[in-house]
């Protein structure tokens, strides 16, 4: 039987990136994770970071490669009606730019940093369990190579994921679930080619399209499908073509093509799932909440969970405090229902829905031409796209 103070369940970028702030802080952790390391760092997700996702990287010294190969941008464009043009400018309404750099890079720094501080993470562990998490003494089991193991802890942070065993573990009567489904996903690929200089999303009357980047080589973009879609009737040549005619000509011309090192076909989700507490487990990140990827807040939400969640467990044994551990719930969902409210804006939005009809088009047009015209409207939307500032 093994004891430390905290039990991370899931080794994704939310619980490495928790496991190495607690580290730092004297906090012994131990990371439990269900995949191989090699399964973990083919997931190919999420690529722009928050100011505030940044800040936190550098701040525990994992800024090297990000400062080197992540790309800044003062924001994001959005096209739409053939021609027309607009920046959601981060940088001029809030100071704050965005970042281009990819989870699996992400994720291959806090592998690094957590190897080189000598983190314990058990890898490839079957049949996770969470139990007694209601008591003062909450423990996990599971089983690796073939034999039964436990760990004894004071507390549990479930990162384990929207399908994971964390929130499962919860009763269902104890949790308030919120949740919307939209009737299309995303096709996405990865090719080895020169991006567009800038993030773009696309609204057009053929679906939603948007280009987006991982760094000078290596270029990621994605067009609203059917759900039904299979990957074999989207072959590379007709994913080029499709994806061109979504964009403005200029921009289309512009984009680079080649075969695909990656292509996957994904739903979209609004799920929030409340209290993110159940005793002495907190969940964070895919475990509670998921947001569709229009707006780009995946990520960035589960680092300000991070965010929360190790400051509260910091505070409890440094200073014998618990304010901040017993106030992380309401502090995260704050931020996290602001995001969910950008990102559906954004998805209802930019995406050509089943039942449209012209005037859902032109109506949309509209609201773009006001953001393009208002500096009210952008200065809102830059604020919140940016990411608010975490609470004191």
């Amino acid at each position: 039987m093994e004891k430390t103070r905290v039990v991370v369940i899931g080794g994704g970028p939310a619980g490495l990136l928790l496991s190495h702030i607690l580290d730092q802080n004297g906090v012994d952790n131990i990371v439990v994770e269900q995949r191989s390391r090699a399964y973990v760092l083919s997931r190919i997700r999420a690529g722009v970071l928050e100011a505030g996702s940044v800040d936190m990287l550098r701040s525990m010294g994992l800024g090297e490669r990000l400062d080197r190969e992540g790309k800044p941008h003062d924001g994001t464009f959005i096209v739409w009606a053939g021609s027309e043009k607009l920046l959601i400018d981060t940088k001029k309404y809030t100071g704050r730019d965005m970042t281009a750099y990819g989870q699996t890079a992400i994720t291959e720094d806090l592998y690094k940093a957590r190897d080189y501080a000598g983190g314990h993470i058990i890898d490839e562990a079957e049949n996770v369990k969470p139990h007694d998490m209601t008591t003062d003494a909450p423990h996990v089991t599971f089983t690796k190579d073939g034999k039964d193991r436990r760990i004894d802890c004071d507390y549990i942070a479930g990162c384990d994921g929207f399908h994971g065993v964390s929130r499962q573990s919860i009763p269902s009567d104890l949790m308030k679930v919120y949740e919307k489904g939209y009737p299309f996903g995303w096709l996405a690929i990865m090719s080895e080619t020169a991006p567009l200089p800038d993030i773009i999303y696309a609204n057009h009357e053929r679906g939603f399209a948007l280009a987006s980047q991982r760094n000078e080589r290596l270029s990621r973009y994605y067009i609203q499908c059917d759900l039904n879609d299979s990957l074999d009737a989207w072959p590379d040549e007709r994913f080029w073509v499709e994806l061109k005619a979504r964009f403005p000509k200029d921009i289309g011309d512009a984009i680079e093509t080649g075969p695909s090192i990656e292509k996957s076909i994904a739903p979209l989700r609004s799920f929030v799932a409340e209290p993110m507490r159940h005793g002495r487990l907190f969940l964070a990140g895919d475990a509670a909440h998921i947001v569709p990827p229009t707006g780009a807040k995946g990520l960035n939400l589960a680092f300000s969970d991070v965010y929360y969640l190790s400051r509260g467990l910091i505070e409890h044994y440094d200073k014998n405090n618990d304010a901040y551990l017993d106030s992380y719930s309401d502090m995260a969902l704050r931020r996290i229902w602001n995001a969910e409210r950008l990102s559906w804006h954004l998805t209802c939005l930019l995406h050509k829905f089943p039942d449209d009809d012209p005037f859902d088009q032109r109506t949309r047009e509209d609201e773009l031409a006001y953001l393009s015209k208002s500096e009210i409207a952008m200065a809102a939307l830059a604020e919140q796209y940016a990411g608010l500032p975490f609470e004191d």
